[in-house]
């Protein structure tokens, strides 16, 4: 089966109409898509809520609009940028409560804060178990191409995964890429 809807997430600092998550939505045209905030966002506040927060706000999210379009979270792709991507991976993961989706896209994911490279956000990664797309600037301060190489290598199956030359974490100036890129990737599933 198709897919059938893909849920979006943004980053720690923007919010659910930032322009990357917008050009991916209109290029995935006429696909259903939610572009969701997470709750620190609709409660006005700027600094992320805890990580178990954040996590269930996209099971949560994935799981209602997948009720609310007729389908099973299984026939959705989820995914989103930096922390948005991470949560949900985080979700997918879940060895207590596992988001079952078809596949999971993450844009600039943040394998560890910058300049410490000694805090990687890897721990979960052998447990997820879906089809999985990374996109990453070629010089991400949250992750180098070498750095996530060697983290997704720690994934059950081997993701596809393009580096954008010159790119940095926001990848500033590639949301048509990226969009096409995700549009590309959703068709091949």
């Amino acid at each position: 089966m198709p897919i059938q809807g893909v849920v979006l997430f943004p980053g720690a600092g923007s919010n659910r109409d930032h322009a990357a998550l917008i050009a991916i939505e209109n290029s995935l045209t006429p696909l259903p898509v939610l572009r969701v905030d997470f709750p620190y966002r609709k409660a006005g506040k700027k600094f992320p809520d805890r990580t178990p927060v954040l996590v269930q706000c996209v099971k949560d999210e994935v799981r209602r609009f997948a009720k609310d379009i007729g389908c099973t979270t299984g026939d959705l792709v989820i995914g989103g940028r930096s922390m948005g991507g991470r949560m949900c991976t985080m979700a997918i993961a879940d060895a207590q409560d596992a988001l079952h989706v078809a596949g999971v896209v993450c844009i600039g994911y943040p394998l560890h804060p910058p300049k410490k490279p000694d805090q990687l956000r890897t721990t979960h990664l052998p447990q997820l178990n879906t089809h999985a797309l990374f996109i990453s600037g070629t010089r991400d301060e949250f992750g180098t191409p070498s750095e996530l190489g060697d983290a997704f290598a720690l994934l059950p199956a081997p993701p596809m995964v393009h580096l954008i030359d010159g790119g940095r974490h926001e990848l500033q100036g590639h949301d048509e890429h990226v969009a096409t890129l995700i549009r590309q990737w959703l068709q091949s599933l």
